[in-house]
């Protein structure tokens, strides 16, 4: 059985390397289709096992603090045989700020991004990248698309909160740069730290030597890379800088039924002031292709940040302005980030993970402190707990005064106790049938 089951896998990748000498020398749709479904269908036998879409996590393993002494990276990566659960404050390791002209500042996010470990085609409806957060960069921190918020009101002949997909949009880079701290990144008004761009301190952006790493993955599930890659798509020919195939769009400089081109205005402020291209630069017009990398030695289709030869950001800057692939629910959308996670997951401790971990995860688990307190108390849930918890806080009365849904393990999480009055109140935190509470006291 088992020469039969060596000898099925050298025929597989006999296979697989035919295809891919195809793709290479023809580079049809047709022809990457075959491999994308061969290389689906190859990894079905070991979907289980441990891949980039797991290990590829910046994971915070000794309780490091980033900005405001908050939780920073990824806190905990779970996973099944299906997808991916990665808990994270949208807190970076790296220093961040000042953010000239903005009075945001970050805040704990406690999202729980879900990324499916078998990412497909989307052959139906496209689906466009919408506000808020897209994918998410290793580190756990939100990438935004390349819109600012605003688009061109045709019926007013001016800007107007929210996105179109077929106006006018306002380009982030332009509009909202000028608030972009080193690490060029910034807060919104709900307190998260994002990129729209090329985020330079969480890699090597000037290594144009080596293959860029993965540095996250779009809520479609397909990773997003740096910016270098192989030349040629099979994997072979030196390394070069991906480039967009978005240029300046020729009817741009009318922009009919848009804004006026002037010093406020001015060309390239607009994201329709570029236009995708075919064959004008290395990527599609979603910013990807499907191409071998380092971790994806079968092919993978894959996204890739676009800068120039002076590292600054290329427009679309991630991703076009649609996703390549099929986009879970729960990511999006205005409860987006916060999924829930199977009692049963396998919890990723690097390469010497194994074994279910689900079976554990039977009690729930947390510190709080400080008890009593006058303002603030905050909840340190155990990496031993339940995930999904829900927590109230009642008063003397049995009164629900503050509720927190999706509390997971190993994130930290805050009361607000500031308006309520002096007395003693009580937290309940349940999940799968498990129930625990704390007294919890106002001093003043």
């Amino acid at each position: 059985t088992s020469i039969k089951m060596r000898s099925l896998s050298i025929l597989k990748v006999n296979m697989l390397n035919n295809f891919i000498i195809l793709t290479a020398n023809y580079k049809t749709e047709f022809m990457k289709k075959i491999l994308l479904l061969s290389c689906l269908l190859i990894s079905l036998g070991s979907i289980a096992q441990v891949g980039p879409e797991i290990s590829s996590w910046i994971r915070n393993t000794t309780n490091e603090t980033g900005y405001n002494s908050l939780p920073s990276n990824v806190q905990v990566v779970q996973y099944t045989t299906t997808d991916v659960y990665v808990s994270s404050s949208c807190i970076p390791g790296y220093d961040v700020g000042p953010w000239a002209q903005n009075p945001n500042t970050p805040s704990n996010q406690s999202l729980v991004s879900k990324i499916t470990r078998s990412p497909e085609e989307n052959t139906g409806t496209v689906e466009y990248t919408s506000l808020g957060a897209i994918g998410i960069w290793s580190n756990g921190v939100a990438i935004y698309n390349q819109k600012d918020g605003y688009y061109w009101n045709d019926n007013t002949s001016s800007f107007t909160t929210g996105v179109t997909n077929s106006g006018w949009n306002r380009n982030a880079l332009y509009f909202e740069g000028v608030s972009f701290d080193d690490c060029v990144g910034h807060p919104d008004g709900s307190g998260t730290y994002h990129h729209h761009v090329n985020p330079p301190c969480l890699y090597d952006d000037t290594d144009d030597t080596q293959h860029s790493p993965i540095i996250g993955y779009a809520f479609d599930g397909f990773p997003i890379y740096g910016a270098y890659g192989y030349t040629e798509v099979n994997g072979t020919g030196a390394i070069k800088r991906m480039e967009s195939s978005y240029v300046l769009n020729s009817l741009a400089t009318s922009r009919l039924n848009g804004p006026p081109i002037n010093s406020e205005y001015p060309l390239t402020s607009m994201c329709e002031d570029y236009e995708y291209t075919q064959g004008a630069g290395d990527l599609d017009e979603h910013n990807g292709r499907f191409c071998v990398t380092p971790e994806y030695p079968n092919g993978i289709y894959a996204y890739f940040v676009t800068i120039d030869a002076n590292l600054d950001p290329v427009y679309p800057f991630v991703l076009g302005n649609t996703y390549y692939g099929v986009v879970q629910s729960g990511n999006t959308g205005p409860n987006g980030g916060n999924n829930t996670i199977p009692s049963s997951t396998t919890v990723y401790e690097g390469e010497s993970t194994t074994g279910l971990l689900g079976s554990t995860l039977k009690t729930i688990e947390c510190k709080i402190m400080p008890n009593p307190s006058a303002d603030y108390v905050y909840i340190y849930m155990s990496p031993e707990s339940q995930n999904n918890v829900v927590g109230n806080l009642y008063n003397a009365k049995g009164e629900v005064v503050q509720h927190l849904p999706y509390m997971q393990p190993t994130i930290a999480y805050s009361l607000d106790l500031t308006e309520l009055p002096r007395g003693t109140f009580f937290l309940t935190l349940e999940s799968d049938g498990q129930k625990t509470t704390y007294k919890i006291v106002k001093s003043k």
